[in-house]
Formats: structure tokens, sequence, C-alpha cells
């Protein structure tokens, strides 16, 4: 079965940004999108950031292979879904995005933690405030299911916010050349 027009993968390969860009576009999310999330997470911290700053933060998430593993996992899960190719009861669950599967929200977490609990906070709010995008593609409409993808989508969001306030408060280091 192909998903997103790849078709094999060697697990030894690593997803490049350029692929996972790719997958959240034809699920009809894009890094711009994105983008504000993290924008509007980070302006009253940081009034001067720059949408390019949070573009950036994003691509750094999405380097991280458990992020990347995320990813796949989730889209594949909401496309399976959409297609009726997941056993009951867990098709019926996804497709009507059932309040009490939470799954979706533990998987999430798992990006969202990347930068420490100020991610989970970050995407504990993104999630019940549901701004932007998350709301826009929340849960399963029509003969779409996006159970997974607000929650990945919010977790990329507030990993990249919380990224972004730590380099914030503790700048990278630049190596020091030995005297």
């Amino acid at each position: 079965m192909s998903f997103c027009g790849m078709t094999e993968f060697e697990p030894e390969d690593a997803l490049s940004n350029e692929l996972l860009v790719g997958w959240l576009k034809t699920r009809g999310v894009t890094i711009d999108e994105i983008a504000l999330l993290v924008l509007d997470a980070q302006k009253p911290y940081l009034p001067d950031i720059t949408l390019a700053e949070c573009r950036e933060a994003i691509l750094r998430v999405l380097d991280k292979r458990e992020v990347q593993n995320t990813i796949v996992t989730g889209l594949a899960l909401d496309a399976l879904a959409e297609k009726g190719l997941l056993p009951e009861p867990l098709g019926t669950l996804l497709r009507r995005d059932d309040g009490l599967y939470g799954v979706d929200e533990m998987v999430a977490i798992s990006i969202a933690n990347i930068y420490g609990s100020i991610g989970v906070t970050n995407f504990g709010y993104l999630d019940k405030v549901k701004p932007g995008v998350i709301e826009r593609i929340n849960g399963c409409k029509e003969n779409s299911c996006n159970t997974f993808l607000d929650d990945i989508v919010a977790a990329i969001a507030a990993a990249a916010a919380a990224r972004i306030a730590h380099n914030a408060v503790c700048p990278p280091q630049t190596p020091q050349k030995p005297a």
C-alpha cells in the first residue's frame, strides 16, 4: 500500500522534512499554518519574533526521529480509518473521533514533550482552545478523518514554541575554540 507516494522505506533512512511537510500538506495542513500557532503562542513573551523563526523551529522539531515516527503513525491511522481499512471497533472509534479515545492525545504528547513540560502545557492549551488550523481540521467530517492530525499539529506547534522558549532563556552556546 502506498501512502503519500511512498511505497518502500528502509528503516535506517531518515524521513526528510520535505516528505513530512508533503504528508501534512496532503492532509490539508501547511507549515505556515502551524507557524502562525507558534507565533501567537510566543508573541506575548518575545514581541520581536518572526514567522520565519517559527517556521525554523517547526523544521527542527520535524528533524527528530521520534517526531517523524509519530507523524507517520498518526497520519497512516487517519488515512486507513477514512478508507474503512481498520478492524472494528478501532475504525469506528477513529471515524467518530470518540471523546473517550485518548490515544491520539497520548501519541501527540510524545511530540510535545521533546522540549519538556512547557511543551506539554502548550499542547494542553492548544488542544483545549483549538485555534486556527486545529479547529479547521478537528475530528472527522464527511469523508475525512483527522483524529490524529489535529493533535499532531497542536503538538508540533507546542514543541516548536517550547523550543523557542528554551532558546530564548538559554540560547545555544557556540563552541569555543581552544586558545
